[in-house]
């Protein structure tokens, strides 16, 4: 299976993105899919899930209210709009697919393949 992440860039605070996640290889809408990030000196931490089929969601409490999860599996791509961003949300954000079929499993050991990661920069 390959993820291809993008979307990531520079944006000043309260501005927004659109991460995207393009799967290949594997069923994608048999999967539930998560998106991580790592900020610099930190360890790599959940930010929101989306089940199977895009009915449910769940979120870090760090982001809820400002970004929103979702897929299209039509196109094999999960998505994570971001709004309201803030400086501590720079990191390196990586896209997963989930063992499972449901929403709530959020450890790293939970996902089972890894995007390579896109940048995101928010300034001050």
């Amino acid at each position: 299976v390959q993820l291809q992440a993008s979307g990531g860039g520079l944006v000043q605070t309260g501005g927004y993105l659109r991460l995207s996640c393009a799967i290949s290889g594997r069923t994608f809408s048999s999967y539930a899919m998560g998106w991580f990030r790592q900020a610099p000196g930190k360890e790599r931490e959940f930010v929101a899930a989306i089940n199977d089929s895009g009915g449910r969601t769940y979120y870090a409490d760090s982001v809820k209210g400002r970004f929103t999860i979702s897929r299209d599996n039509a196109k094999n791509t999960v998505y994570l709009q971001m709004d309201s961003l803030k400086p501590e949300d720079t990191a390196i954000y990586y896209c997963a697919v989930s063992r499972y079929r449901e929403h709530y499993y959020t450890t790293e050991n939970d996902f089972s393949s890894w995007g390579q990661g896109t940048l995101v920069t928010v300034s001050s």
